[in-house]
Order: structure tokens, then sequence, then C-alpha cells
């Protein structure tokens, strides 16, 4: 079902990019992996911008955060609900980013599933593909010579080769694999909260030996910090024995990506220099326009009961004095 359901329509998007492409002059399996990259990418953008959304607003929060832990002073329940509530009122969702990394770990199998079949058996790019994509002349070609597939990168790089494989150390391949590793902590690092003041992982665990116990929201930030270096390293370690095709496409993705988040960041700071600017009057104006709007003016004042009382003690001294 996975096969069936994920990773022939992915293979099948590719193949199909690179029976329009491959056949051109300048065409080759690696253009046609980054065209499909930036589709992938160009799709997913309405996902990605708003998980980036996300990600920003939750660490703009990080002070406001704090100020709820200690106001908690502890009780669990009490905090989770004042959380939620500050969480309700700048509408955020701390689980949206949840399913755009599902859907991109995904794409990612789906994609590594496909390009082994290739790098096992040329001839499948035909026999995996759908018929109408068989009938393409690039895929009749190839049909009837396997030779003719181009599986490089402009003529350089051998997508079917890994960077450390049997045949040794492949260069050109290895450059992809550190181009992985180094967009992915670019963009990790891109989103994190600068704080020059803040503590590192390795100090907070010092200063909790000595008696001094971190707040947890410092902790997670601590954590993030180091996970910018840690996701690189792991991405070298896992990608450096692959066939470069996907170290190619981990690469193009990781340029998009970040230039993705370039463009949100920069969204988000003219929304705040727009709010910075805004006259001191105009908001005063609203104000008094809203509160001008909201009171009724058929209200009327409500009588004092003292009053009553005042006029009642008088009638009564009258007839005293009667």
């Amino acid at each position: 079902m996975f096969e069936s359901l994920i990773v022939q329509p992915i293979f099948n998007v590719l193949v199909f990019i690179h029976a329009l492409v491959g056949g051109l002059p300048f065409g080759n399996f690696g253009l046609s992996i980054i065209l499909f990259t930036i589709v992938v990418r160009t799709l997913m953008w309405p996902l990605v911008r708003k998980q980036l959304k996300q990600t920003r607003a939750m660490r703009t929060l990080q002070p406001e955060i704090k100020k709820i832990k200690k106001a908690a002073k502890g009780d669990r329940q009490k905090e989770s609900m004042m959380l939620m509530e500050l969480y309700k009122e700048r509408g955020i969702s701390p689980f949206s980013s949840f399913g755009t990394l599902i859907i991109q770990f995904v794409i990612l199998i789906g994609l590594y599933q496909g390009l082994i079949r290739i790098i096992d058996d040329a001839s499948q790019i035909v026999t995996f593909a759908y018929s109408w994509i068989q009938d393409l002349p690039l895929l009749q070609e190839i049909a009837e010579n396997p030779d003719a597939f181009n599986n490089t990168l402009f003529g350089v790089v051998d997508l079917s080769r890994a960077a450390i494989g049997p045949e040794g150390l492949y260069i050109p391949a290895m450059l992809l694999v550190i181009g992985s590793a180094v967009t992915q902590f670019f963009q990790s690092s891109q989103l994190l909260p600068k704080d020059e003041d803040a503590r590192s992982l390795k100090q907070i665990l010092k200063d909790a030996q000595a008696g001094k116990p971190a707040d947890s929201s410092e902790a997670n930030a601590a954590v993030g910090r180091s996970m910018r270096y840690f996701i690189p390293i792991i991405i070298f370690f896992v990608t450096v024995f692959f066939a470069s095709a996907l170290s190619l496409y981990w690469f193009v993705s990781g340029l998009i990506a970040y230039w993705q988040q370039s463009k949100v960041l920069a969204e988000d700071e003219v929304e705040m220099e727009k709010i910075a600017d805004e006259p001191d009057d105009k908001k005063i104006i609203e104000g008094e326009v809203i509160a001008k709007e909201t009171k009724k003016p058929t209200d009327k004042p409500k009588k004092s009961p003292n009053k009553k009382k005042k006029k009642s003690s008088n009638k009564a001294t009258k007839r005293r004095k009667k």
C-alpha cells in the first residue's frame, strides 16, 4: 500500500519531469531532481509558511511563558490552562508543525525508495512508471537502450554513487553531503532567537549539579540551540553512505527552505515595523470610537435609593412640624 500510494506517485512525478527535460541538450537526471525539489517545495509552501509563522511565534512567546511558569508556582494544571489561554489569544497551535514534518519525511522516504530502484536497475525508470509516461519519447528511448539514461548532474557527479562506498571516497558526492549538512545548520540557526545572555546546555547542567536548577523553558531553548549542531551531523552520517542523488535532493531542499524562511521572517519584520510606525493618536481615536459604540445611549442613570430615603425623611419632618 505504501508503495502504491506513496512511492510510485512520487517516483512518477520525478520520471515525468525527467521525460520532459532529459531529452534537452543540457538535460540530465540531476536537473530533474532539482526541478522535482522546486515543485515539491512550491506545492508545500502554504503549509511551510504556516509552520514557520507558528514556530517563530512560539519562539517569541518565551518571555511570556516564563512569566506564566513563575505565576503558576509549580501548579501544573494552572500552568497548562494559562499556556492554552496564551496560545489561544495569539492564535498559535503548538502541534501544527508536526503535519508538515511528517509530509516532508514521507516524501523523503518515497523518493529514496524510488531512487534505489533506478540505481539498482536503470530499466525500472520505465517499468515502474505509469503507462502514459512510458509512451513519452525519452522513456521509449531508454526502454530500447538503458544506456541512454543520463544519471549524472550536468555530467560532473555520478548520482548513483555514494560519497563513501565500495569504490572508496567520491569527492563530488562528498561535496553534496557537506552542502546538505551546512544548509541544514543555517536553516536551523535562522529560526533561533538571539539571546546573548542565554546559558548553554552544558552550563545549565553544570549549574544544576551545583544546586541551581534551570527553568524548563530555558532548558528547552538550550536544547534547541544544541540541535542546530546535532541535526546536521546526523544528516552527514546518514547521507554519506547513500547514493548522491538523495544528497542532491536534500541540498537543494535546504537551499529553498532557507530562502522561504528568509521571506517569512522579512514579512514578520515588515508587520512589526508597521505596528511600531502606527501613530499613537490613531490608536487613541480608535479606542474612543470603540468606547462610544459600546456605550448605550438609551441607558439612564439609576436613581440612588439614598435620595428616596432623603425625600421620605423630609416629608416626615414636615408632618412633625405641623
